[in-house]
């Protein structure tokens, strides 16, 4: 038989049961649609994560304090709740290491009640200095950010994020510079309000109030310690040698003299990065495996389908073999037939797919990204399900008795 033949065999026996084709077609469909959103809402829940990681600042490192278990273990005990960095230490990072080192930013976290007008918040606080700024990619969109000379003071400002703002003033709430907020039942004036960074999962870098370290210091924690020295080196090629001469400088400070003893740890952006990005890759292959389970499903739906077909066509199987139609023939169209339902099941599966994550993104609800290798990905896989799951039912078609076909009843 020709091609042309079999491709219009193949059609006019589907559409001689609409019902059931499109039924079958529609597993498919949706198999390949899952895949698809699946997989894009993993990359976009990726992208997401590496860019809140990338607005946090360029070529950091981070030191906290806390004695680490093991060499080589990113576990440590009471890491960034220990008490074992100072201001001192900050102090001499940034005037002995000027060589790697662009800025270092110590700062004091905890989180507060803060009231205004009336409204309350529960929100981080962040006492730190004007390097912060530089450290962590801290940009301001009204007024003016924490100034030395302020922190040398111990002044009582603040300067707030946009969600913060929001929460305590309204959303349509004129400018808040000047106004006075309370942190812990103390006053603040508010002088700045910083640029929205956005939120990612739980974290969200503009529900956060800044102010002088040393007032936090004072007022808020009542030690001299410090939660976490930000730094950041002069270029991402130094970022290496920036950490070994900050590992170094600060066993010094503390009077260390075996590595494996440090009563703090260091962590850089890198690290960060590659630590997020694993965790978000098991969760892109977590979502496609659970979205190929219904590809599976489809797939047996398509050879239920096929088996049925061949039953109900036994004896027109049993005249075309009669009148000189080979194995291959038979076995070849009815293979088609199951790769056709997969192809228009894998054609309507990517447009659905790609409407799911345009709506997901459109709603606001994840910034989804399709990517060409998952259409490529899904579209393999039906075909691959077409043949698969095809095959048995063509084979058993192709191997029927001429005679005992046209006998069936």
């Amino acid at each position: 038989m020709h091609i042309n033949d079999i491709l219009h065999e193949t059609f006019s026996a589907l559409l001689s049961n609409k019902v059931r084709s499109g039924l079958t077609i529609l597993g498919i469909v949706i198999g390949i649609a899952s895949v698809i959103s699946m997989l894009a809402i993993g990359q976009g829940a990726k992208n997401s994560v590496n860019s809140s990681i990338q607005s946090i600042g360029s070529n950091l490192i981070m030191v906290m304090p806390g004695a680490q278990r093991g060499p080589g273990t990113m576990v440590s005990s009471g890491r960034g709740s220990a008490k074992t960095l100072e201001l001192e230490d900050a102090e001499a990072l940034a005037k002995e290491l000027s060589s790697t080192v662009k800025a270092v930013a110590p700062d004091v976290t905890g989180r507060y009640q803060i009231t205004a007008r009336g409204n309350n918040t529960n929100t981080q606080v962040v006492g730190t200095t004007n390097s912060y700024q530089t450290v962590r990619n801290v940009q301001v969109a009204e007024g003016s950010f924490i100034s030395d000379g302020q922190v040398s003071s111990g002044s009582r400002v603040a300067v707030i994020g946009p969600s913060t703002r929001d929460d305590l003033f309204g959303e349509n709430a004129a400018s808040v510079i000047g106004q006075t907020i309370k942190v812990n039942k103390i006053g603040f004036k508010v002088m700045g309000v910083t640029v929205s960074k956005g939120s990612s999962g739980m974290s969200n870098q503009d529900d956060i109030v800044y102010i002088p370290i040393s007032t936090a210091q004072r007022l808020l924690s009542g030690n001299k310690y410090v939660s976490t020295i930000s730094v950041s080196a002069v270029d991402a090629n130094s970022t290496t040698q920036a950490q070994e001469d900050i590992t170094t400088l600060l066993l010094k400070q503390h009077g260390i003299t075996d590595a494996t003893k440090a009563d703090f740890n260091i962590m850089n952006q890198a690290d960060i990065l590659s630590t997020a990005s694993s965790v978000t890759n098991i969760f892109t292959i977590l979502l496609g495996s659970v979205a190929g389970i219904s590809l599976v499903v489809g797939g047996i739906g398509i050879m239920n389908m096929m088996l049925t077909t061949v039953t109900e066509r036994t004896r027109e199987i049993g005249l075309r073999k009669a009148i000189g139609a080979k194995r291959r023939d038979i076995s070849l169209q009815f293979l088609i037939e199951a790769v056709v339902l997969t192809f228009l099941g894998g054609f309507f599966g990517i447009i659905l797919g790609w409407l799911i994550s345009f709506g997901i993104t459109y709603f606001g609800v994840l910034q989804t990204q399709v990517s060409v290798f998952s259409v490529i990905l899904a579209f393999s896989v039906s075909a691959i399900i077409g043949i698969v799951f095809g095959y048995y039912p063509a084979r058993r078609a192709a191997s029927l008795n001429p005679i005992d076909a046209l006998r069936y009843e």
